[in-house]
C-alpha cells in the first residue's frame, strides 16, 4: 500500500504530495489522517536522509515512483479533517499543512516529540492485598507500626491518594508507604490525571427561563430546523439585553437532548469568567470544554482530548475552537458574529464564520450568529438577498427599558462658548 503525504514544511514547492510505501506492520494503523515520519530530503553532508513530519492525505494501491518506507506514526486526525484542511488551503491560497496543523492537539506540534506537552501524571497509592488479609496481619500482629496501621486504615477509605496527601492526613511519612510497598501491603501505580480550567468552579445550578414571544419565536424556527436535521443560517439580531444568551442555552440544551455536541465562538475579549458561568451553571462542568489563549499549553492540550474521547458535549472558546473534534454536531452558534477577531491575520489566514458554515453544512445543523450590531454582510444577506434568515429582538428581555439616546452637536455646543467634552445638558443632568 502507498501512502500520499504532505510534508509539514511551509514552502510552497512543497504544497503537494510525496508517495511513501506503507509497512506491512503499520498497514492496519495508518489511515487518511495519519500524522507520520518520513526520510525526506539529505544531511547538510549528503551521506543520509533527514527525517520529516507529513500527513497522510490518501491512500493508493501502487505508485510509478521508487518510494521510501514510513519510519513510525505519531497521531491521527479524521478523512473529514483532512479534507477541512484541503478546501482551506484552496480557498485562502496556503499550505494544506498550515492547515492541517489548526487541527492538531495543542502542544503535540513540535517535531521533537521530548518537547512536546505530555499527560499529567501522579503517583497514586492503592492497597495490594485485601483488606481482610491486613487485618488479620494487624491482629497477628504481623503489623506492628501504629503508624502503618493508621495509614492502611485510611488506605481502606482512600484508595488511589497521594503520599504528600498520607502525610497530610494521617502523620505518616514517604519512608513507611516505601516499607508497606516493599512488604506487599501497598503499590504505587502511576495515574493520569487532567488539568481543568474550571476546577475551582462552584456555581449553583440553573433552569430555563421563560422566554419572551421574540425569543420564543426565534427559538421556534431554529429548533425546528434541529428537529429536521437541516442546515440553515440565522442572524438573531437582538438589541442589548434582549436575550440572545437565553436562546442559545436553550438550544444547546435541546442539541443535548438528541444527544448532539454543540459549539458556540465567542470573541477572545468576550470569554469573561462571567460568561463562560452562565454556561457552568445551566449544564455543568462536566460537559463543557474551553478552548481560549488564557488557558495554558497543558490545560489546552487535555481540554482537546477531552472533546476528541466525547467526554465534552459543548465547546466554548475563540476563533480556534472552531477546528474543536467534535462529532455529530447540532447546532453552532457564533456571538458577537461582527466581531473582526474571528478572522485570522496569520497563516492561514481563515474566517472561523466560513468554516462553521461548510462545518455546519456538512453536519446538517444550524448556524447561528448573533449580534446588536451585525456586519454589514450578515445584515445585507439575511436582509436583501435571504441567504439568511432574519431573527428580530426589538425589546428587551423583562420588560428592560433601554437607556435614553439623544445626539448632541458639539460644534454647536463649542459655538456657544461650552469647550468641554460633555455638552451642556449632560453637565445639568449630572448636577442634578
Amino acid at each position: 500500500m502507498i501512502a500520499e503525504i504532505i510534508i509539514n514544511r511551509s514552502a510552497k514547492r512543497l504544497n503537494r504530495t510525496f508517495d511513501y510505501n506503507i509497512p506491512k506492520e503499520l498497514e492496519e494503523l495508518i489511515m487518511i489522517g495519519s500524522t507520520v515520519i518520513v526520510p525526506f530530503g539529505k544531511s547538510a553532508e549528503g551521506k543520509e536522509m533527514n527525517l520529516a513530519e507529513g500527513y497522510v492525505v490518501g491512500i493508493k494501491e501502487n505508485t510509478t515512483y521508487e518510494v521510501k518506507d514510513i519510519v513510525k506514526i505519531k497521531h491521527n486526525l479524521t478523512e473529514k479533517q483532512i479534507e477541512l484542511a484541503q478546501w482551506m488551503a484552496k480557498r485562502y491560497f496556503c499550505n494544506v499543512s498550515d492547515c492541517i496543523k489548526q487541527m492538531l492537539t495543542p502542544g503535540t506540534k513540535a517535531k521533537d516529540e521530548n518537547k512536546n506537552v505530555q499527560d499529567k501524571t501522579i503517583n497514586a497509592v492503592y492497597l495490594k492485598k485485601d483488606i481482610e488479609e491486613i487485618e488479620f496481619d494487624i491482629e497477628m500482629q504481623k503489623i506492628k507500626s501504629e503508624k502503618q496501621k493508621k495509614v492502611l486504615q485510611f488506605l481502606k477509605d482512600n484508595e488511589g491518594v497521594t503520599v504528600p496527601e498520607i502525610e497530610a492526613y494521617t502523620g505518616g511519612t514517604r519512608a513507611i508507604v516505601k516499607t508497606l510497598e516493599k512488604n506487599g501491603y501497598v503499590e504505587i501505580i502511576e495515574k493520569k490525571i487532567e488539568r481543568d480550567p474550571l476546577a475551582s468552579k462552584k456555581i449553583e445550578k440553573t433552569k430555563n427561563l421563560k422566554l419572551t414571544l421574540e425569543q420564543q419565536m426565534a427559538f421556534d424556527e431554529i429548533s425546528e430546523k434541529m428537529d429536521q436535521e437541516q442546515y440553515e443560517r440565522f442572524l438573531i439580531y437582538g438589541v442589548t439585553g434582549s436575550g440572545k444568551t437565553e436562546i442559545y442555552l436553550q438550544l444547546i440544551g435541546k442539541a443535548m437532548k438528541q444527544n448532539k455536541t454543540s459549539i458556540v465562538l465567542v470573541p477572545e475579549i468576550s470569554l469573561t469568567p462571567q460568561m463562560i458561568d452562565r454556561f457552568i451553571s445551566r449544564f455543568g462542568k462536566d460537559e463543557i470544554a474551553v478552548l481560549h489563549s488564557k488557558l495554558s499549553l497543558g490545560e489546552r492540550y487535555d481540554e482537546w482530548n477531552r472533546i476528541k474521547e466525547g467526554k465534552a458535549k459543548i465547546v466554548i472558546g475563540a476563533r480556534s475552537a472552531i477546528f474543536a473534534p467534535l462529532n455529530n454536531i447540532g447546532i453552532i452558534i457564533i456571538d458577537e458574529e461582527h466581531d473582526s477577531s474571528y478572522k485570522s491575520e496569520s497563516i492561514p489566514k481563515y474566517d472561523a464564520k466560513e468554516i462553521a458554515k461548510k462545518i455546519a453544512k456538512e453536519n446538517n445543523c444550524p448556524l447561528v450568529l448573533g449580534s446588536a450590531t451585525p456586519d454589514l454582510k450578515t445584515y445585507y444577506n439575511s436582509k436583501e438577498t435571504q441567504k439568511i434568515t432574519l431573527l428580530e429582538l426589538t425589546k428587551r428581555a423583562n420588560n428592560a427599558q433601554l437607556p435614553k439616546v439623544e445626539i448632541v452637536d458639539l460644534k454647536q455646543e463649542l459655538a456657544n462658548g461650552n469647550r468641554s467634552m460633555l455638552s451642556r445638558e449632560l453637565y445639568q443632568e449630572i448636577e442634578e
